[in-house]
Order: C-alpha cells, then sequence, then structure tokens
C-alpha cells in the first residue's frame, strides 16, 4: 500500500484507534492531521508520529473550519477524512444519565460526524475524488443494557454513512462505515467493560491494525467502494448475532 502525498485528517488522533490509524497512514507516506479536545496529549502524540495537529471538538463547527482552514491552507485538498472520535460518556440505564450526559454522547458520537462530513463534501466533491470512513460500533447492530443513547448514536452514524455515500457517488467520493468491536484500547476500561482482561485485549483489534484497514480500504481502486464493514475478534461472543 502506497499512500505517498494523500492529505488525511484522523480525529481523535492522541489515542487508541485514531493514533493507530495515524501512525499506520503516516509511515504509509500520507500527510496526516490528528484532532482532539486535549491540546497537551494531542501535541504529544502528534511529535511522537510525526503529523500535524490542531486541538478540536468535533462537536463545535467552528472547530472543524479550523481544522480543514489549516489543512486546505498547507495541501490544499483533503483526500481521506477517519472520523473516529467518540465516548462511552455514560454507560448506563437512560433513567440513570444526566440531559448532559445523553446530548454530550449525541454531540460526540454522531454529531460531530456529520459536521466533519459536511466540510469534507464540499471538498471532496469539488475535487471529483476522496474517501470519508467513519469509525461506527457493533452497538449500532446489537443491544445490551446501559448502551441506549451510545447505540442510538452509532446506528444513526451508520444510517447517516449510507445516505451520504448516495450524495457523494456521482461526485467520485468514496464513505465507508467501518464497524469494530472489542478493541485493544482505553475505551474498555473507560467504558467498564466486563472481562477485558489482558489476554483478552491481545487478541482484540489492536490501533495499528484498526490503521492497516483503513490504509487497505482507501487503497482500493477509486472506482470501488466498500459501504459497510464490520470486524470483530474471534474471541468475542455475541448472543444473539
Amino acid at each position: 500500500m502506497e499512500l505517498k502525498g494523500v492529505t488525511v485528517i484522523v480525529t481523535g488522533g492522541s489515542k487508541g484507534y485514531g493514533r493507530g490509524i495515524a501512525r499506520t497512514l503516516k509511515e504509509l507516506g500520507a500527510e496526516v492531521w490528528i484532532t482532539a479536545r486535549g491540546a497537551t496529549a494531542l501535541e504529544q502524540a502528534a511529535k511522537e508520529l510525526g503529523v500535524h495537529a490542531v486541538a478540536a471538538d468535533v462537536g463545535r463547527g467552528a472547530d472543524w473550519d479550523k481544522v480543514f482552514d489549516a489543512v486546505l491552507k498547507a495541501r490544499g485538498r483533503v483526500d481521506l477524512l477517519v472520523n473516529n472520535a467518540g465516548a462511552g460518556v455514560a454507560i448506563k440505564d437512560l433513567q440513570e444519565q444526566s440531559d448532559d450526559d445523553i446530548v454530550n454522547s449525541i454531540n460526540i458520537n454522531l454529531t460531530g460526524a456529520i459536521l466533519g462530513c459536511k466540510r469534507a463534501a464540499a471538498v471532496m466533491a469539488r475535487q471529483k475524488s476522496g474517501m470519508i470512513v467513519n469509525i461506527s460500533s457493533v452497538c449500532a447492530l446489537h443491544a445490551w443494557p446501559g448502551w441506549s443513547v451510545y447505540t442510538a448514536a452509532k446506528a444513526g452514524l451508520s444510517k447517516f454513512g449510507h445516505g451520504l455515500h448516495t450524495e457523494l457517488r456521482p461526485h467520485g467520493v468514496r464513505v465507508t462505515t467501518l464497524t469494530p468491536s472489542w478493541g485493544a484500547t482505553d475505551f474498555a476500561n473507560a467504558a467498564a467493560l466486563p472481562g477485558q482482561d489482558a489476554t483478552t485485549l491481545s487478541k482484540c483489534m489492536s490501533p495499528d491494525e484498526m490503521g492497516e484497514l483503513v490504509a487497505q480500504l482507501y487503497s482500493m481502486p477509486p472506482h470501488l467502494v466498500v459501504p459497510d464493514i464490520t470486524v470483530q475478534p474471534t474471541i468475542q461472543e455475541i448472543i444473539p448475532m
């Protein structure tokens, strides 16, 4: 896979899947910008990875404008947007969540990606090329107690991706919804997932493996698109499937 000269934006790029995606694409020759809300961790990650950084909250349109202004000023184009930023926020039964928990979960996991896609769509349609990868979650496909709001956001993201595909396909722009399940990231601890010991996590999808998958999707012939792809570790049993 050769990504030399490809201009990439990865949200949530300071850790987890986002960091792995940024590292892999950078190693393959891409020019990568990462974003996150925490400026200190973001700058440290950018320094270690050798990529560019713009501190931004995906839930704010003005922050998205700042990101795109920086990238377009430097490169004049955007070839790949990876909407990876997300958070469990509050994994608990609905009646136990605050109104702010609910709004924040929707903003981080759904609205933020849509705001980014709006800006990417305008640039890529004008270029007549480009790719958007939205990172969803297996929660969009199944149901577990405590995950209802997060599930609603990720399911919305998946269906949004389908609609965006129909809008951008005539312009030569590809849209993929990438749906992972258990991953070897900090999300497992943050969401207090049971059974996420070191042995189990070693058999889950790593950030670098996620990066390799994104690179493979982008490297497909530009006249081909994978609208949906789901990745699940064999160690995980989902009942019912």
